[in-house]
């Protein structure tokens, strides 16, 4: 088989290509990725060379570059991962959010029906999508698949349209297609403009860990590699037509999140017990904030018998030694625009 990986050199995009490249040797696997600022070929150094990976530079906003590529590779699958996935740089340019995320999508969806036509047996369009497209919650309750749409921010409406086209080509043109919906990622190669990794770096140099608001929103927290290995299983084993929710069981309120952060950092650091939740500053609350995200992940459990491999205090711990571990990696990342972005939204 042929397989596409869009935005491949991403955080969750590097850990899907790494395990069907480590996986799969009797496929080939192509990596598209436009290297914007969260694209990141050092994700992948421990496979460019393998005979059955190629990355191809390129941007899924082109559609006639697109067309060359699905004519030139002939590919039987896609896993689509590339987009814009940060709510607040979605409030500060929402249109980047639509033509990558919904404008790119329908370009892969209009090559990938091209270039398959009628011939649709074995051929698989597998879109991945975030839970933030459902709102969201209260106190109680969980995200199932057939929740209603209802975003909240720029980024989340994007990817709930894009969410729709799929649906949409599968229904109107007979385009095999299987969608998941995941909850907050964590894990090695997490560009540091997110929570977990932003809050690693800057204790480990000792600045300011800017928590929204009063700290107690909740979110649903998925290692990275356990979500790869779900998309694996959907890919494989998932039934045309049908959304898998993904996520980790595992609910946290982002101030006992970061308190939980700071006492490992000390530990891992030699630090005294205490030093970086002092680091702890609340800053302004961004426009559409989300209460809650939790996802019922008990589909993809009964039907393809997926779960974490991991608790949450066991991965976060494997993570912060990944950043301890790579800070020539994380040198690198929090250069150059990723600094001048970090200033203008939270110094």
């Amino acid at each position: 088989m042929n397989i596409l990986i869009t935005g491949g050199a991403g955080f969750i995009g590097s850990h899907v290509v790494r395990r069907f490249v480590k996986t799969y040797k009797d496929y080939k696997i192509y990596n598209l990725d436009a290297l914007t600022y969260a694209g990141n070929l050092e994700n992948l150094r421990d496979i460019e060379d393998e005979p059955n990976y190629t990355f191809i530079k390129g941007d899924i906003t082109d559609a006639a570059f697109l067309k060359e590529i699905f004519r030139d590779y002939q590919f039987d699958g896609i896993i689509h991962l590339a987009a814009e996935s940060h709510v607040d740089r979605s409030i500060t340019d929402p249109l980047a959010f639509v033509r990558t995320n919904v404008m790119g999508t329908v370009n892969l969806l209009n090559a990938a029906r091209e270039l398959w036509g009628a011939e649709t047996e074995d051929k698989r369009f597998y879109h991945v999508s975030t839970d933030e497209v459902y709102g969201s919650l209260g106190e109680d309750g969980l995200f199932s698949e057939s929740s209603p749409y209802d975003p909240n921010s720029p980024y989340s409406a994007s990817k709930a349209s894009s969410d729709h086209f799929v649906r949409a080509y599968g229904e109107t043109y007979g385009l095999p297609y299987v969608v998941s919906n995941c909850s907050n990622n964590y894990g090695p190669n997490h560009f540091p403009e997110k929570l977990i990794p932003l809050f690693i770096n800057n204790i480990i140099h000792n600045r300011p860990l800017p928590v929204y608001g009063d700290g107690n929103y909740t979110r649903d927290w998925l290692y990275v590699k356990d979500h790869a290995a779900a998309i694996d299983l959907v890919f494989h084993q998932g039934r045309n037509g049908e959304t898998y929710n993904i996520g980790g069981f595992n609910e946290w309120k982002n101030i006992d999140l970061v308190r939980l952060l700071c006492d490992l950092m000390d530990k891992k650091l030699g630090r005294e017990a205490g030093t970086s939740q002092n680091l702890i500053t609340y800053v302004k609350d961004r426009p559409g904030h989300d209460l809650r995200y939790a996802i019922d992940a008990g589909k993809i459990s009964g039907e393809l018998g997926w779960k974490p491999s991991v608790t949450f205090e066991e991965g976060l711990a494997q993570t912060i030694d990944w950043y301890l571990n790579n800070q020539d990696w994380l040198a690198h990342v929090t250069s150059g625009e990723y600094m001048e972005y970090y200033q203008k939204m939270y110094q």
